[in-house]
């Protein structure tokens, strides 16, 4: 199975071996000696998987992932870490950190590629579903639009309705009520379009709904929203 990778490491001996290995199994990888280096080439090509070590100088692998999941571009991306520190806390850390797999060296190298193999495998899948979940919320926001420019005929069946949202809460409504996309309403916000999901699901816990569709409808419904 083909992907593309990106290899973060800063001794040269091992990101080559590492690479010939990756490269051998059939993947495309992309290398760089320390992080800084590693994410001007994500600003260039987006790889399936990053594999990163910890331990470099000046921006370490924990500083690494922490900005690449904090940049919705890379929010989801799999990142598998390398490392000689063995420690269960440090094992934890990694994984707190939103980590996808932890290898000390040193390693197996089949076991490296077995990893990466189910990992983009994984990810790949996702990105297929993720293109329907694109297309249904493309659906719901034309709807939106649709419902936004017929909106005068509308029933105001529970006049006064009140629920308890969070400031932040009430802002995502609020653009979701103007048929923004997540991402747009994550640029907007200035935070993750994870971020975004995850107030966007509360809303629909709070009001009952199921549908960026009812959602809004609701709002507009019972005042909720302008």
């Amino acid at each position: 199975m083909a992907g593309h990778l990106l290899l973060v490491d800063d001794e040269p001996g091992l990101r080559e071996a590492v690479q010939a290995y990756l490269e051998e199994s059939g993947f495309t990888v992309d290398v760089a000696s320390n992080a800084k280096a590693g994410w001007d080439i994500l600003q260039e090509r987006s790889p399936d998987l990053v594999i990163s070590d910890i331990m470099m100088p000046e921006v370490d692998g924990y500083q690494f992932l922490q900005q690449m999941r904090e940049d919705p571009r890379f929010s989801r991306l799999p990142i598998v870490f390398l490392t000689a520190r063995g420690m269960t806390k440090d094992r934890i850390e990694g994984y707190n950190a939103g980590v996808d797999a932890y290898l000390s060296k040193p390693f197996d190298p089949d076991e490296l590629v077995a990893i990466v193999t189910n990992l983009v495998a994984r990810q790949q899948a996702k990105d297929g579903n993720a293109v329907t979940d694109i297309a249904d919320l493309a659906n719901q926001v034309a709807e939106i639009r649709a419902l936004l420019m017929n909106r005068s005929p509308l029933p105001t069946t529970t006049p006064g309705i009140k629920i308890d949202f969070t400031p932040r809460e009430q802002s995502v409504l609020d653009l979701v009520a103007q048929g923004l996309m997540n991402k747009e309403i994550a640029r907007r916000l200035e935070t993750s379009v994870r971020n975004v999901e995850k107030y966007v699901s509360r809303l629909f816990s709070k009001t009952g709904t199921n549908s960026r569709t009812e959602l809004v409808r609701f709002a507009l419904e019972n005042g909720l929203t302008q």
